[in-house]
């Protein structure tokens, strides 16, 4: 390694609190949402917690079902914290958290995501401890506990347990912290029996020192949050698939073989799949699959290639381990293009069984059901699906309506392309047309998938979307989201869904976690991102705002909507409009749809209102068509209100009156085509 690239580890004592919710990983994703949420703010109202963070000198970091805290002064700081949070839990008996305290050397770090992060044995000490505990339990090493005994006033409450055998068969001694109300006074069940320990000791009397000293310098370059190499090894993403047909317009084919082993892979909870949006954009490029591994957050990559003439299909796969660049398992299919079905379901359960995933009954099932035996059907299906990813281009959602209508009228029992067909024309409503037959036809198409398939969770996921964007009903959609995630639980959409509508509901922990998870699970998805940082942004954490909406830049800087997003944060914090003429000019390079072209006309008349510049203003709101605004739910009456506003500033009273009147007159007219608006 060049000088210039070392850096000195700077070592320091951490007081280290580890805690977790117990049983978090059976729990339903808004069980675990909910119970997180009511954990952070236990935490947050922590006096401890509180002082430490306002000195400077508490570093935080979540763990997924927990957190670590790492305070800098005394090994009290934890204990007190500790007491203060089973306190606080008094009051929320369904959550139950177990809690693991430990002091020892730890250093800051920078993780692969450039923030700041902490290692050291310190850290996991502090976890291993906690392991050893169950629901309710405080527990502290042996050399905290000693450090406390000089302290009159914990004597009472440390009781010692002995020894527990933690990762790598390490035993480490542990005390068990309780008061008459606080704690677990009940004995860890990982506890091992004395006789236990002493064949343990015996056994490894020689060894037992030297593997100690070496786990403590090995752990110190391990980062949270924690994930065993286990659950890292079940991290996958499923790359574009190579069309080699002599037919360049089969590369629709193509994509559709891969998106469908993708969804079937993400159909298996024990797996962390990536989704659609982060996998694509690696489509036509020679990949490195050691740099797409890091950059996606995945331990495994799969890549393929598909050959189609006339019925015949060949699809050649590949597993790659994408920490060593080795080949993991490779196989070929010919078949028949109505057996492609088969191919699918055949990849994704030896996938499972190659990263020794946990296969359920139901997530099987699943997998092995064939959606059509139609093959032409299956073919519009697949171009449907693919067009219908434009979301904000109408003239290709037309087309890939019209493909859907064409799958389902060749297979009226193809309930998979009834669901989506349902999902795009709520994706409509919200968009560009807000009839009340359009929201019907999306009503009718969901309810349909539905009758056909009741257990199909993007029947489920339909049905949601026909209530949160045709009716508003926000506890419909979110029951129906719900049931669609169970048979989901790796679909990032599902999580951007929930997390909006917790949002709406003002339940903006739950809904950032939700949020946070989707960026997770979908980590070039841009559109995530901009859901994230308006979160932040309503928190006023504008560090934590800026940094999202950054990334979404680094990965499209020639996109509309992310631009759009960092000039609305740049007002929004500092009342900047320098972001938004950054943007605007950014835009003049920019290849938009007329929808785009239309919104950012309509966004520059209101930042120069803003600004005071009321002729510009005036003359951009009145540029703006009015047959064109129409697809825009509030953009006519809002026009006008524009128009009105600046003639005012211009002291035309009489032409503002007249423009107030036809805002009215518009915000009337549209409430009753959309009463519910």
């Amino acid at each position: 390694m060049p000088a210039e690239t070392k850096a000195a580890v700077r070592l320091e004592i951490g007081h280290v609190l580890f805690i977790d919710i117990v049983g978090y990983s059976k729990l339903l994703i808004s069980e675990q949402s909910e119970l997180l949420g009511a954990l952070n703010n236990a935490v947050r109202e922590a006096g401890e917690f509180r002082s430490a963070e306002a000195d400077g000198q508490l570093v935080r970091l979540p763990t997924g079902d927990g957190m670590a805290l790492v305070f800098r002064h005394s090994p009290e700081q934890p204990v007190r914290c500790a007491l203060e949070i089973s306190q606080a839990l008094k009051e929320y008996p369904k959550l139950q958290v177990r809690m693991g305290i430990h002091s020892g050397p730890v250093n800051e770090v920078a993780d692969v995501n450039e923030r700041a992060n902490i290692a050291g044995a310190g850290i996991n000490i502090a976890q291993r401890v906690m392991d050893c505990g169950d629901a309710g339990h405080i527990l502290l090493s042996k050399h905290v506990a000693e450090d406390l005994q000089h302290y009159s006033e914990w004597r009472p409450y440390l009781h010692d347990v002995g020894q527990c055998e933690v990762k790598h068969g390490e035993m480490i001694s542990i005390v068990n912290l309780y008061t008459k109300e606080l704690g677990n006074p009940n004995p860890p069940r990982l506890k091992p029996t004395g006789i236990e320990v002493r064949r343990r000791r015996r056994r490894n009397v020689f060894l037992l020192a030297g593997s100690c000293l070496a786990a403590l310098l090995v752990a110190g370059f391990f980062l949270l949050p924690r994930a065993s190499a286990r659950k890292v090894d079940k991290s996958i993403a499923v790359l574009p698939f190579t069309n080699l047909s002599n037919d360049k317009e089969n590369a629709y084919f193509a994509d559709g073989v891969q998106d469908d082993v993708l969804t079937n892979l993400s159909k298996i909870g024990d797996l962390k799949v990536i989704s659609r949006t982060s996998v694509m954009q690696y489509r036509g490029q020679t990949p490195n699959v050691r740099e797409i591994g890091k950059a996606l957050g995945v331990s495994n990559i799969l890549e393929g290639s598909v050959r189609r003439s006339g019925n015949k299909v060949r699809v050649n796969v590949q597993l790659i381990d994408a920490n060593t660049d080795e080949h993991i398992w490779a196989n070929d299919y010919d078949r028949d293009v109505t057996d492609v079905f088969a191919i699918q379901s055949d990849l994704a359960q030896k996938i499972a069984e190659a990263l020794q995933a946990r296969l359920s009954p139901g997530e099987k099932s699943q997998m092995t059901r064939k959606p059509t035996e139609n093959g032409e059907a299956y073919l519009a299906f697949v171009q449907a699906h693919d067009l219908s990813c434009a979301f904000e281009d109408f003239d290709k959602l037309k087309q890939s309506e019209q493909l859907y209508a064409r799958a389902v009228e060749l297979d009226p029992n193809f309930a998979l392309a009834i669901a989506r067909y349902s999902q795009l024309e709520s994706w409509i409503v919200h968009t560009f047309d807000r009839s009340a037959e359009r929201r019907q036809k999306a009503r009718t198409l969901a309810e349909r998938a539905l009758q056909l398939q009741p257990d199909l969770p993007e029947a489920h996921l339909a049905l949601g979307c026909s209530y949160y964007y045709g009716d508003n009903n926000y506890e419909a959609a979110l029951n129906e989201f719900q049931i669609a995630q169970r048979g989901l639980p790796n679909e990032s959409e599902m999580y951007l869904y929930i997390g909006a509508i917790q949002r709406r509901l003002g339940r903006w922990a739950e809904s950032t976690a939700n949020l946070e998870k989707a960026v997770s699970l979908n980590p070039k998805d841009t559109w995530a991102l901009q859901n994230l940082t308006f979160n932040y942004q309503m928190a006023r954490n504008f560090p934590k705002a800026n940094e999202t909406i950054d990334r979404a830049l680094k990965l499209t800087p020639t996109a509309f909507e992310p631009w759009e997003v960092k000039a609305k944060l740049a007002l929004s914090e500092k009342g900047d409009f320098s972001v938004a003429e950054k943007a605007f000019e950014a835009g003049k390079s920019m290849q938009l749809t007329k929808e785009q072209k239309l919104k950012a006309a309509y966004a520059r008349a209101n930042v120069f209102l803003l600004e005071r510049k009321y002729s510009e203003g005036l003359r951009e709101a009145e540029s703006l068509p009015d047959g064109q605004l129409g697809i825009f739910p509030g953009a006519l009456w809002s026009k006008y209100f524009y128009i009105g506003f600046a003639r005012k500033a211009l002291q035309d009273e009489a032409g503002s009156r007249a423009a107030f009147l036809r805002a009215k007159g518009a915000a009337a007219d549209e409430l009753k085509r959309t009463p519910d608006s």
